[in-house]
């Protein structure tokens, strides 16, 4: 018998968060060696702990989970996330027009698969989350990608949009607050991609999944809610605000005209029955979540951990930036952002460079390029260890870059 091949699907899938560089990393574990893990956003591998609103939700409950529930998700929770959305200012939502999903993940797939078919094109912001460039090369379509101004807070640059728009092009996608870039939009420059996608008679998802963990009050609009009368789909969830990523809890919503939205929903709802049910576990948590905001805004405020913790790595960045090594914008959500290496540092490879910061300093970081970034000049790196390690951690990407280069 001949060995399994490959899909053509897969030919282009990636996701570097958990590449080759990751890879060593846990080589390297195995031999003893900590790691300082600024690779992925998940809180509980650094001793966040989810809030007891959520624990108890779930051990008082849990009998309520056996049997599958409605393929779109249960009635409370979906009745918490109605709630949840219309307080952003979406309106005209219904119980019908919500999935809850075993994660974004999942559900960025099904709402791939209900949009796009084979050549189809989706407007994705560079630099990209892999999540939905996969999801679109799964669904064998083409995601096209339009810059995001880093010289103006990454925010994303409608111009470009308007140059890679061709007649294939049926959705466009927003990541607001963003990954990896940790920055929130300005509501103006969301109206500006709403009237794009209004004038182009576009699609538009919008993942917002970070929308509860902006720091100094930023100014922040559901993209929905600038665009009643353009069909949106919503994408959210528990993972980072309440430290269950383990949960693969994330939910869909789908707004805007019903006669634009009908069969997009009767083929959402297709692919949930497919499934039968996402993990009615996680879903008895959503009520309980939804009504406790206090334990999210206790970690953004100030003398809160993620609060700190962005504070410590500012204040160290600031002075790696002020001495030339880096270039970087202060995250203002979520615990992720992209930095730019200084281009007196030549660095020609940005695996290699994430390879040799591993060796030298035992440190973990995505490169760039594995967010489609075109040049290997920038790193992905996460805020979530305590303040001291985070400290200590970008002293040491400091010290690694001052006699760094791959000349």
């Amino acid at each position: 018998m001949k060995p399994i091949g490959s899909s053509d699907k897969m030919q282009l899938i990636r996701s570097d968060i958990r590449g080759r560089v990751y890879e060593k990393s846990l080589e390297m574990i195995k031999q003893g060696i900590h790691i300082t893990r600024l690779n992925t956003g998940n809180p509980a591998t650094f001793g966040f702990g989810m809030p007891d609103s959520v624990r108890n939700a779930l051990l008082n409950n849990a009998d309520k989970a056996v049997a599958y529930c409605d393929p779109r998700g249960m009635d409370d929770a979906r009745q918490a996330i109605i709630a949840y959305h219309e307080s952003r200012g979406i309106q005209g939502l219904t119980e019908d027009d919500v999935y809850i999903g075993n994660g974004i993940s999942e559900l960025a797939s099904m709402i791939c698969t209900c949009i796009l078919s084979a050549g189809d094109e989706m407007l994705i912001p560079l630099p990209y989350y892999s999540l939905w460039t996969n999801a679109v090369y799964l669904a064998m379509a083409k995601p096209v990608f339009y810059h995001c101004d880093e010289k103006n807070g990454w925010v994303p640059d409608v111009e470009d949009m308007e140059k890679k728009l061709t007649p294939k092009t049926k959705a466009v996608l927003l990541i607001n607050p963003n990954n990896p870039t940790g920055q929130v939009y300005p509501p103006a420059a969301v109206q500006k991609v709403v009237d794009f996608a209004r004038k182009h008679e576009l699609l538009i998802i919008s993942d917002e999944i970070y929308d509860r963990l902006i720091f100094d009050n930023a100014p922040f609009e559901s993209t929905a809610k600038l665009a009643p009368d353009l069909p949106v789909i919503t994408t959210n969830g528990l993972s980072k605000s309440h430290i269950i990523c383990g949960f693969r809890c994330g939910w869909a919503v789908i707004s805007g005209p019903r006669d634009l939205t009908a069969e997009l929903n009767r083929n959402m709802f297709k692919l949930a029955a497919m499934r039968l049910c996402g993990n009615a576990l996680t879903q008895l948590v959503i009520p309980a979540a939804m009504n406790d905001p206090e334990s999210t805004i206790e970690m953004i405020s100030p003398g809160g951990r993620l609060y700190e913790q962005r504070k410590a790595a500012i204040e160290e960045l600031d002075k790696l930036q002020a001495e030339g090594l880096i270039e970087y914008n202060a995250p203002m959500a979520a615990f992720y952002l992209f930095p730019k290496v200084s281009d007196r540092i030549k660095v020609k490879d940005d695996i290699q460079l994430a390879f040799d910061l591993l060796e030298s300093k035992h440190i973990l970081i995505v490169n760039g390029t594995g967010f489609g970034w075109p040049d290997p000049d920038h790193f992905r790196m996460i805020l979530l260890p305590e303040p001291d390690e985070l400290r200590k951690s970008i002293r040491d990407i400091g010290d690694f870059l001052r006699d760094y280069s791959q000349e």
